[in-house]
């Protein structure tokens, strides 16, 4: 039976001589034009126009590639609540229809004087977030280019003049890709409260006309991705991790097909508990930063590369991906063991994993010499070293747990069921220990299990933050600082929660931890089926996944793979499985091997891995998903590498299969012909048919694997 699997390729026109961004970098660059009444950011991909003749309000947001124009209704560039009282930044008004919108009508439209008034603007190169420093193997280091639009304000009123209004947009080169943030300066002598900031809104085209249908019901704008850097709650996904991105109603857009007026059509980025922070003199508060990606069409395997790509942009530090282990003790002579096992396999990093004894809480003198000489010890056989620490799902007592705000009463509000509160006195400590302890070791990668998870306090004691309203915006900030700290030193952040945009590494790929007690067969197929799902909008190296190498969440001894000489055959594959897959493992247990047999079975894999590490590191193609009946696989690509892809192909059967299996090649960057080599050998040659892909005749192994090269 032949399986034909098609690529979904762009569904508009394009001239002949432009590029696919999502197949090889196009070479136009970001630009902002200015007018008399406009401001345009534009680079080949899109567009965002703000009229600025009257007051700042964007009149165009449109996919250059499609034509396709995001905004339906004029509205403020933000809004903010200061002292209990609400002014919209920019914003014009008087439009009548509201279902589309006609540039000629902004003649007849007017600025409100109830409203901060736009005075100037700058433009700079583009700017990143706050520093990094690569220090890991990286499939890419370049950090983003592009241009940056700052627009200025004053106060609609002399008591809010000492308050300084700055709008921040970021285009992309080579991403359509804009991102947008706020920040309010205090010049004045007396601290001003800052309930609510209001960063981005959008009155965009809706996706979907009902006559009848909830907001909750019907379909949000699918071509519009917005991302922000307000994430978390343990999902590993980030639509699911999003507390900020809003889709509102729009009571004024009264032409649509909804008879109540019930269409999600407007976006709005916001903290939906407010910041209520006091901004003191001199001090400056940055608001959310969001991220608005156009898409091109509703492809799922498009629209994934489209936010991989935005991420490896973006966020250059995902690209790092590090061989690591999770070792489970600290004994001294037994961690020297395991830095040596890894410098003799290739591997490039020892983690003390959690049940290891580590406690990168204690910061006295004792413990850090002991860990340092451990440090010292691993980079000098050329592999790094870091630790496990938790700071969720515990608790510290009644003076340092969060604040429940119903009941008044400590460890019963928490996300985790029970918490510490990161800005109490417990929290702050807990913060400068970490550091310290890394700082003063040089350990090279934090492991950070339940980070700040959103909890909120009601507590008035806590020395970081006064109350229930600023709790969480405070917490998020510590947070964010500590990534940030330890980005910019070159520490390495493995974070089960959403905290790329603030510096984390890695995130668990998604996985049930009390499947690892199941059987290495169960385990086998699940890993896929993980691997499969966990990489449509996550790069290989931004997730990661886990092999027991001993008892783990229960299970018998059909579950580990120590003793491991005695199970060569599962161990060799659940390595081939993550690492065919680019994505790297918790190999959690004792030791990498047991026996010189072991030994060069896994020196030959990571040997293996490296030899292909660039194509393995680059986007994943998913070509059909492990069901444990017929064949699975999935496939990298990479028009820039001389190997344009690598695809991994699995028989769960326990008889060998042969498969004639259509591969979409049209993100390979090849056009005519294609080479392909299996397991290694030699090559064989295929003309590509007319939607870019090649018809490949495979026999795949009994219980086995193979590996496909595409020049």
């Amino acid at each position: 039976m032949k399986y034909l699997l098609l690529v979904f390729f762009p569904l508009f026109s394009v001239a002949q001589d432009d590029v696919d961004w999502l197949v090889s970098p196009i070479e136009e660059k970001a630009e902002i034009l200015v007018s008399k009444n406009n401001i345009i950011l534009r680079n080949g991909l899109l567009s965002r126009t703000i009229n600025v003749a009257k007051n700042v309000s964007t009149t165009s947001f449109k996919n250059l590639r499609t034509g396709d124009e995001f905004i339906r209704s004029l509205r403020p560039e933000a809004r903010i609540e200061i002292d209990g009282e609400t002014y919209n930044i920019g914003g014009l008004y008087g439009q009548k229809e509201h279902g589309y919108f006609l540039e000629d009508w902004l003649s007849g439209l007017s600025a409100s004087q109830k409203d901060f008034q736009y005075v100037t603007y700058t433009i700079d190169d583009l700017s990143i977030p706050f520093p990094t420093k690569n220090t890991n193997w990286t499939s890419s280091e370049n950090l983003p280019s592009g241009k940056e639009l700052t627009l200025f304000f004053d106060a609609p009123k002399s008591e809010l003049k000492n308050i300084k209004v700055a709008i921040h947009y970021a285009i992309y080169d080579g991403v359509p890709l804009i991102s947008k943030w706020l920040t309010l300066e205090n010049v004045g002598e007396r601290s001003v409260k800052i309930d609510q900031v209001v960063s981005e809104i959008l009155a965009t085209v809706e996706e979907e006309s009902a006559v009848v249908g909830t907001p909750e019901q019907m379909k949000t704008p699918q071509k519009l991705y917005i991302e922000n850097n307000f994430a978390y709650n343990n999902a590993m996904k980030y639509r699911l991790s999003d507390q900020a991105t809003h889709w509102k109603v729009d009571s004024s857009y009264t032409s649509q097909v909804n008879y109540a007026l019930q269409t999600p059509c407007v976006a709005e980025v916001y903290p939906d508990l407010g910041v209520g922070i006091n901004l003191k003199p001199k001090e400056t508060y940055t608001s959310i930063r969001s991220y608005e990606l156009l898409h091109d069409n509703y492809d799922k395997e498009r629209q994934g590369l489209a936010i991989r790509k935005m991420y490896r942009t973006i966020a250059p530090w995902t690209n790092q991906n590090p061989i690591f282990m999770h070792l489970i003790s600290t004994d001294d002579k037994k961690v020297r063991e395991v830095i040596d096992q890894c410098a003799e396999t290739g591997y490039e990093m020892v983690i003390l994993s959690f049940g290891s004894g580590l406690n990168m809480e204690d910061a006295s003198d004792k413990n850090i010499a002991k860990f340092k000489k451990l440090a010292d010890y691993a980079h000098s056989k050329g592999i790094k070293l870091g630790g496990y620490s938790l700071f969720s799902s515990r608790s510290i007592d009644d003076e340092n747990d969060v604040i429940d705000p119903v009941t008044g009463l400590p460890n019963t509000g928490a996300f985790f069921g029970h918490a510490p509160c990161l800005a109490s006195e417990w929290g702050l400590n807990y913060l400068k220990s970490i550091k310290k302890f890394i700082v003063e070791t040089g350990f090279d990668l934090l492991e950070h299990d339940g980070p700040y998870p959103g909890d909120v306090c009601a507590s008035t004691t806590h020395p970081g933050h006064k109350g229930l309203e600023d709790s969480q915006w405070e917490q998020m900030k510590l947070q964010k600082e500590l990534y940030q700290f330890l980005n910019a030193r070159g520490v390495y952040i493995n974070s089960p929660d959403w905290y790329f945009l603030d510096g984390s590494h890695k995130i668990a790929l998604g996985y049930r931890e009390v499947n690892f007690s199941l059987s290495r067969e169960q385990q086998k197929i699940l890993n896929r089926q993980n691997i499969y799902d966990g990489t449509w909008e996550k790069t290989p190296s931004m997730g990661w996944g886990f092999v027991p190498l001993t008892k783990y969440q229960g299970g018998g001894p059909e579950a580990v793979l120590e003793p491991l000489a005695e199970h060569l055959t599962d161990y060799k594959q659940l390595m081939m499985q993550y690492y065919g897959a680019g994505i790297q493992a918790c190999y959690r247990g004792p030791r990498l091997y047991d026996t010189e047999e072991t030994k060069q079975v896994v020196k030959e894999t990571i040997t293996w891995y490296k030899n292909y590490r660039e194509i393995l590191n680059s986007d994943i193609i998913h070509l059909r998903r492990a069901d444990g009946r017929d064949w699975d696989g999935i496939m990298h690509v990479n028009s820039q590498l001389a190997q344009k892809g690598l695809v991994m192909l699995y028989n769960p059967l326990p008889r060998a299969i042969e498969k004639n299996i259509n591969l979409p090649l049209y993100y390979t960057g090849l056009v005519d012909n294609a080479k392909v080599k299996l397991n290694g050998g030699e090559a064989t040659f295929h003309a590509l048919n007319r939607d870019y892909s090649i018809d490949y005749k495979v026999t795949i192994p009994a219980q086995a694997y193979v590996w496909l090269v595409i020049e």
